[in-house]
């Protein structure tokens, strides 16, 4: 799984640059060049990145605002300030609002690297849903996915009778638990094909499994707006 990273940098040779080592070295990049814009984004998707990357002298909203209305909205995913303010008050500040680390410009982008691979590690979390997979029949606490019979059997003991399509794209999200799908991963690997209407039969697939799991608070299929769907289970 590739780690994906929210970059909000003005600097546009900076930003070009941090963005493209990143990629280099096997992450995600999205990159935001204002302190609102880079709201709005993670306002839509809070769950998509694994870290933040945020440079306090930002035009109109700084980076010290932005940060504050991140943990508001979760709490849980890490961020570091980049910054060329490296006085103790600013880091201070940056450290009371809840960044991970707070990296002085100029910095090594080696260095950088290390940090938010560290960072990453350490919030991942101990703890995953018990995803059992026996004999073709694959187990999330009490729903069962049976693929040969094409059967679902939910947590209220519910039995369903899956068509082969609905059958595969199960079998995906069993597979991918709490982990963003993309949209074209889905319909590729299922149906073969990325186009329109073969993207209005998986809109309709969607709904339909959110009505099968609408009984059971452990499992829920969330949008990720224009990028894909996360099959939630805690």
């Amino acid at each position: 799984m590739r780690h994906r990273i929210l970059l909000v940098e003005d600097e546009s040779d900076l930003g070009n640059v941090v963005k493209q080592y990143l990629e280099l070295m096997d992450f995600e990049v999205n990159w935001q060049q204002s302190g609102s814009d880079a709201l709005e984004d993670f306002k839509r998707a809070p769950e998509l990145y694994q870290i933040l990357l945020i440079d306090v002298n930002l035009p109109g909203m700084n980076g010290f605002e932005l940060a504050e209305h991140v943990v508001k909205i979760n709490d849980q995913v890490p961020f570091l300030f980049l910054t060329a303010r490296g006085e103790k008050t600013d880091r201070l500040n940056g450290l009371k609002i809840g960044a991970d680390d707070y990296v002085v410009k100029p910095f090594d982008v080696d260095e950088l690297v290390l940090r938010i691979r560290n960072i990453i590690k350490r919030k991942q979390p101990v703890v995953q849903p018990e995803v059992v997979k026996a004999n073709n029949v694959i187990t999330i606490g009490n729903t069962q996915l049976f693929v040969d019979s094409l059967k679902l059997i939910t947590e209220q003991g519910d039995e369903i009778v899956l068509t082969p399509r609905e059958c595969d794209l199960l079998v995906l999200f069993f597979h991918n638990v709490n982990r963003v799908i993309k949209r074209e991963e889905i319909l590729t690997k299922v149906w073969g094909s990325n186009d329109y209407f073969v993207g209005r039969s998986l809109d309709v697939f969607i709904s339909r499994f959110r009505k099968y799991f609408n009984q059971n608070p452990g499992i829920s299929i969330k949008n990720v707006y224009g990028i894909g769907f996360v099959f939630n289970v805690k």
